[in-house]
């Protein structure tokens, strides 16, 4: 699908294109989000060479993430989008031209519905396509600084109950969940930031002869915030390798924990068998055979060398 987003009269007009019809004047804003064949050969029609392929929208060189040609600059930059608990990261090419913005996305992502409601509501003025791509970029880096927040709310949890008294085994897998969902999203999110990062500094190259001093420092701003939140996401890593290795740990001491057990248990029981074996042996000349009470005897000795066993144990304090 495609939308167009038209500013008449201090007001934005979206509306929904449909390949039939020719692109309406006034428009500033082109977003194509999974277009169909007809779709994309109406961009090609009306706007050639304005965005790549979508199977090269995944492409990870410099040189095809951020170009210029005869048909504007061209800029390739990745999006975070929640679906549930989980984030993706959502390729996003942007072709800026002298009166229009293009941008076609893979797939829908929250954030650009996020400034379409906006730009309808008039929360966010935005009177050319620079404005737009700046205001994109900055929910964008709002978004991700609210993730940040969010995966170390999560992490402060499970550090309260890793250091509790009463932790189950049912909080440990938990916990272990917890952390490699946190693991993920910091490392998705700290690859946006750095690549966010990259798209700002290649517009303020490519657009400072047309950059206007209050959007100049807009984007200096988002950059100071990634480079703030850069750091941030390192220190978050670090955390949660500590809360992994602490988690870790602790099942390690619980399966220690069995295991010692299962090895007093047995060591307790190698009396009583050394002395069952001795009485199993079919000799013979064997004199207790001849004991009358010489069966409750060997209990009684099994019995007494068990618990002299655990005894010791006990006062060692091995258990």
């Amino acid at each position: 699908m495609i939308y167009a987003y038209s500013a008449q009269e201090n007001r934005f007009s979206i509306d929904r294109v449909t390949p039939d019809v020719p692109p309406a004047k006034g428009t500033i804003w082109l977003e194509a989000t999974e277009p169909d064949i007809d779709e994309h050969q109406w961009l090609n029609t009306y706007f050639p060479g304005c965005l790549p392929d979508e199977d090269d929208l995944g492409e990870i060189e410099i040189s095809s993430r951020y170009y210029e040609t005869e048909s504007g600059i061209h800029i390739r930059s990745l999006f975070p989008h929640r679906a549930g608990h989980e984030l993706r990261n959502i390729n996003v090419a942007f072709n800026l031209r002298p009166d229009q913005l293009i941008t076609l996305q893979d797939e829908p992502t929250g954030l650009f519905r996020l400034m379409r409601k906006h730009l309808k509501t008039q929360h966010i003025h935005a009177a050319t396509p620079l404005d737009i791509v700046i205001a994109l970029f900055d929910a964008k880096v709002e978004y991700l600084a609210d993730t940040l927040e969010e995966v170390y709310e999560d992490l402060e949890e499970v550090s309260q109950n890793t250091l509790s008294e009463d932790i189950r085994d049912v909080d440990v897998d938990e916990q272990l969940r917890t952390i490699t969902l946190q693991e993920d999203l910091n490392g998705k999110v700290r690859l946006n930031l750095l690549d966010t990062q990259r798209s700002l500094r290649y517009l303020m190259r490519a657009c400072n002869n047309i950059l206007s001093d209050g959007q100049k420092d807009d984007i200096r701003e988002m950059l100071r915030d990634i480079e703030s939140l850069t750091p941030h996401t390192g220190f978050l890593f670090e955390k949660i390798n500590f809360l992994m290795e602490s988690t870790m740990g602790y099942i390690n001491l619980e399966q220690n924990n069995i295991i010692k057990i299962f090895s007093v248990a047995a060591v307790m029981f190698m009396p009583p068998t050394l002395i069952a074996s001795i009485y199993g042996m079919n000799f013979k000349v064997m004199p207790e055979l001849s004991v009358e009470y010489g069966y409750p005897l060997a209990i009684g000795l099994m019995l007494l060398s068990a618990l002299s066993t655990f005894l010791f144990f006990k006062r060692k304090g091995w258990l």
